[in-house]
């Protein structure tokens, strides 16, 4: 799960693995694999870095304990 802040500010966690697209038009708007939109406030280079660090985690648990993030 990612966490992400919708324009109300409220904090929703999303399953990073249900993300279709993240597109900038120019708010950031996240598609996922059932065609439902969110519009957030990070930037789309926010969000991929969230997923990277959520696959990392996910599939070398190890890595997050060896690096100290």
């Amino acid at each position: 799960m990612i966490s992400i802040t919708r324009f109300n500010g409220s904090t929703v966690y999303l399953n990073a693995d249900l993300i279709q697209t993240v597109e900038s038009t120019p708010d950031t708007v996240i598609t996922l694999t059932n065609n439902v939109k969110i519009v957030i406030k990070e930037k789309p280079q926010e969000v991929i870095n969230k997923i990277i660090a959520y696959q990392r985690l996910v599939h070398n648990p190890q890595l997050e304990i060896i690096s100290g993030d």
